[in-house]
């Protein structure tokens, strides 16, 4: 099996180009049994996750227009709006949850870490099932209000909401950095 060109096609999907079908129950477990298997040092699992879909997109899409005009109360019509439909696009968002243990020999950095790698696992495993995905965060990814609301605990944070559904049309290819520009050798 070559997986290189594979990887090497990885993109974001813009969550506004997603849509129906999302993955099913069964094709969901086999993006996530295929994201969990990330370094993890200490056997910790510093992560969890929480599916959003169906009327649960418009409900947060409501609480984050609140908090919104909460925030800041003059905040303009279109901003509170583009809140509003944050999560009405792509059918399912996956909220990878950061659950660190503090004081642990494995640093909270690595812990950090191993979550970013299940986002990134998550994404090229959507794409691996031909769905299209966009990893974000946003302001409510740190807004203790909504974070309370999403159930995490004071230890947790989101390290991203990955939006995965069908893309209307494909995502355009984006400049890459050359490797060969950001490789140095070290030497004693």
């Amino acid at each position: 099996m070559d997986t290189l060109p594979e990887l090497n096609r990885r993109r974001s999907v813009p969550s506004r180009l997603l849509g129906e079908p999302g993955p099913d129950a069964e094709q969901l477990q086999a993006m996530l049994t295929a994201s969990v298997r990330v370094p993890d040092h200490g056997k910790l699992v510093p992560w969890r996750f929480i599916r959003i879909q169906g009327p649960a997109r418009a409900a947060l899409g409501e609480l984050l227009a609140g908090r919104c005009r909460e925030r800041d109360p003059a905040a303009p019509a279109a901003a509170v709006e583009k809140d509003r439909l944050r999560f009405s696009f792509a059918p399912v968002i996956i909220a990878v949850v950061g659950h660190l243990t503090p004081g642990h020999k494995v640093p909270e950095q690595e812990q950090l870490l191993s979550g970013g790698a299940v986002c990134f696992a998550l994404l090229q495993a959507a794409q691996g099932l031909g769905f299209g995905a966009q990893w974000l965060t946003g302001w409510a990814a740190y807004d203790p209000v909504v974070t309370a609301r999403l159930g995490l605990a004071a230890n947790e944070t989101v390290l991203g909401f990955i939006h995965i559904g069908t893309p209307a049309e494909l995502a355009p290819e984006r400049q890459r950095p050359d490797p060969r520009t950001l490789l140095t050798d070290w030497t004693p």
